[in-house]
């Protein structure tokens, strides 16, 4: 080990560690949960992230962009040049605001949209006023979502009002924000849906939003089929153990010191190690013709 590593290790305080390697203390939000309880406050970029003009001029449309992978995208895209509009419950207008300081520190536009995407005259409208406050849209990023971990595993333990919550948050909205985006996207533009590790090797006590990943990878290449030729490229991001509210807030306290410990590299991932996922899927100079696949950022676990 040199010198320098022996520093870094020494400067290294306990909530830096807890950050980079997991072994998070447990917790407990209720939904939707919010960054600033969070112990320690996850990574999104906002000290790393050094933007290289990789998206000048564009705008897009990031749903749950207040908080977690949705922010640290929000982030990213702005230091690339990109004008953002962000969705979001209104009980996350605090974890929004946020946002909206740093993309504005990028010199960007940052446009808040609350509402939920489970009504659907709210998800068309959300786009639509992105689409107006923002002169047009180039990228749609469907990141929101809700899963519920705090169950006995098993298909006998999801009711239905909670399959409801999960189904219409991560398909219905989609949809609906999907199809309204198509009267605003153009030639060159992206859709970019984010997907799980759980499509791939489900969790027993998350069956009903395993279904709903599973269902956002095959819709994901239905549409690069559909929308491939009028010049529009559809691609999704599949994450694996990201430390966002969404754990805190929807899992059993004592599963949140082991969380991501089952992935190859050891822990769970931050926010900020999604973001150049994003960043190149969403760029007309680098993934020109990308369309159709599912990158996944899991720490080592198989997206095939």
């Amino acid at each position: 080990m040199s010198a320098h590593e022996e520093q870094s290790q020494v400067d290294l305080t306990a909530e830096d560690k807890a950050t980079r390697d997991g072994g998070f203390p447990e917790q407990e939000q209720q939904p939707p949960g919010l960054t600033t309880d969070m112990t320690p406050v996850p990574d999104h970029g906002e000290e790393s992230w050094t933007g290289r003009d990789r998206l000048p001029g564009m705008r897009a449309l990031i749903t749950g962009g207040d908080s977690g992978i949705g922010r640290a995208v929000a982030l990213a895209f702005a230091r690339e040049g990109c004008d953002v509009a962000l969705s979001y419950l209104p009980e996350e207008q605090s974890d929004a605001d946020d946002v909206a300081s740093w993309v504005e520190k990028a010199g960007r536009r940052c446009i808040l949209l609350p509402g939920d995407l489970r009504d659907e005259e709210t998800a068309r409208r959300v786009v639509d006023d992105a689409a107006s406050q923002l002169g047009g849209l180039d990228i749609l990023v469907n990141n929101a979502g809700f899963q519920w971990a705090r169950r006995e595993a098993g298909i006998e333990s999801v009711t239905t009002e909670m399959m409801d919550r999960v189904f219409t948050t991560n398909l219905y909205g989609l949809f609906w924000v999907t199809q309204q985006a198509l009267k605003h996207l153009g030639r060159g533009a992206s859709i970019i849906n984010v997907s799980s590790i759980q499509a791939y090797d489900p969790s027993a006590s998350l069956i009903d939003y395993a279904s709903t990943k599973a269902a956002i990878n095959n819709l994901t290449v239905n549409l690069a089929a559909e929308l491939g030729p009028r010049g529009i490229r559809v691609n999704c991001v599949a994450p694996g153990p990201i430390w966002t509210p969404l754990q805190p807030a929807t899992r059993n306290p004592d599963t949140i010191p082991g969380f991501g410990e089952d992935t190859p590299l050891g822990r769970p991932g931050q926010p900020a190690e999604l973001a150049g996922a994003f960043v190149f899927l969403a760029s007309p100079q680098e993934a020109s013709y990308v369309s159709g696949t599912v990158l996944g950022v899991t720490g080592g676990r198989a997206v095939f």
